[in-house]
Formats: C-alpha cells, sequence, structure tokens
C-alpha cells in the first residue's frame, strides 16, 4: 500500500467563490504514481467547504452561491461574534472532504463535473490537503 500526501494552496480573492481545483487534483494524482486507490480531499477550514458540480457553465456556480444565501443569509441574527456563521453554516452543509476514486492512474470523475473549493468567508489564503491510498 503506497500513501502520497500533498497540499494545494487557495487564494480566494472574494468573500464568497467556488475555486476550482480540478487540474490541481488530477496532477497530484498522475504525480502519486498510484494507479488503484482512494483520494480524499480535505478542507481544514470551517468556514469553507468542497463540492464536486458543474463546471462548464459558471452561472451554476453564481445560482449555488445565490441559493446558499437563500438558505443561509449573512444578515440573520446570529449570535457568534465574527458575524460569519452564514459561512460556518454553508461549509457545514456542503462538508470538508471528498472521496475519489482514482483508476488506472486518473480520478473518475463525470465530463461536466469540476473539484471546486468553496469560500464563505473571504477572501482569504487557504490550503487543500491530499491523500492518496492505494496501489
Amino acid at each position: 500500500m503506497k500513501v502520497f500526501k500533498k497540499q494545494i494552496p487557495v487564494k480566494t480573492k472574494s468573500r464568497q467563490q467556488f475555486y476550482e481545483i480540478t487540474d490541481e487534483v488530477r496532477k497530484a494524482a498522475e504525480e502519486s504514481g498510484i494507479k488503484e486507490g482512494i483520494l480524499t480531499v480535505f478542507s481544514p477550514h470551517t468556514t469553507a467547504g468542497l463540492c464536486i458540480n458543474e463546471n462548464a457553465d459558471k452561472d451554476v456556480l453564481t445560482d449555488l452561491i445565490y441559493g446558499l444565501d437563500k438558505a443561509f443569509p449573512d444578515d440573520a441574527k446570529f449570535k457568534h461574534m465574527e458575524g460569519n456563521s452564514h459561512a460556518h453554516l454553508k461549509s457545514i452543509n456542503l462538508g470538508s472532504s471528498l472521496s475519489l476514486i482514482v483508476s488506472d492512474g486518473i480520478i473518475e470523475m463525470g465530463i461536466w463535473q469540476g473539484i471546486f473549493f468553496c469560500e464563505f468567508d473571504g477572501p482569504r489564503d487557504r490550503t487543500v490537503k491530499l491523500h492518496i491510498m492505494g496501489e
């Protein structure tokens, strides 16, 4: 069993942003030399999340932020003194990790799918951690 670890730096530019990391994750899978295994993508941030979603039409990402804002508005009367409870709620709903299948040395994804780091309390310098286990 081989293990490969890598970190991807992410520098977000907006308060809320879906930052695509698909290419970096694909490169890491190739770099690992692992042909068959599981790749875990992890965000160690409580006001950001991860998702796999459409990467062909940027309006989808705009609509996702719109929907999350409707569900978790930043002007609600939350008690958290930092004023970013909406970001924590969005993060917990998207999740902080993804699992992907590595097969024949590449990650298995649909043709319109991309991997996104989801910023809800930016702009910030962030890190995404990758962990690949396999043969």
